[in-house]
């Protein structure tokens, strides 16, 4: 079985990388899509505070809420789609998630917002694209809604 990782931050960006993996652009049929979203971690402060079971909670209720639109983009299309909760610095888990599942390629939305501002503030596509262990498909939005 071929797999493929959809990244997503819940926005508009990578609700079109799933449009383009929906429409047959590029793949062809017969993959399973691992949708993947990565929570940050919670600070030592908000462990002393809040339980583990809360702080769970709270990480598969956001990434619950992230991955809807793309899960239900692609089950329309009838493609295979697993969701994935994850937890920590983003590049860091989408690589290493990939990597456990043996993925044909990494799928994600780019914000497109410019090298100036990703080098100030990083991107988690260009480090994706500097570490993953397979290829990497940047999808920019078409700017119709």
């Amino acid at each position: 079985m071929t797999n493929i990782v959809l990244a997503t931050d819940g926005s508009p960006f990578s609700d079109e990388a799933a449009r383009f993996i929906a429409e047959g652009k590029l793949l062809q049929r017969g993959f399973t899509v691992h949708v993947v979203h990565v929570t940050p971690e919670v600070t030592g402060q908000v462990r002393a505070f809040v339980n583990k079971e809360t702080i769970d909670a709270w990480h598969q209720e956001e990434s619950g809420k992230a991955m809807k639109s793309v899960a239900d983009i692609l089950a329309t299309a009838g493609i295979a789609v697993e969701q994935h909760a994850l937890h920590g610095f983003a590049p860091e888990r989408i690589v290493a998630y990939a990597t456990s599942v043996g993925a044909q390629g990494i799928v994600m939305g780019t914000h497109g917002r410019g090298a100036f501002f990703d080098a100030v503030i990083g991107s988690v596509a260009g480090r994706v694209l500097a570490h993953a262990p397979c290829p990497v498909v940047l999808v920019k939005a078409s700017g119709k809604k």
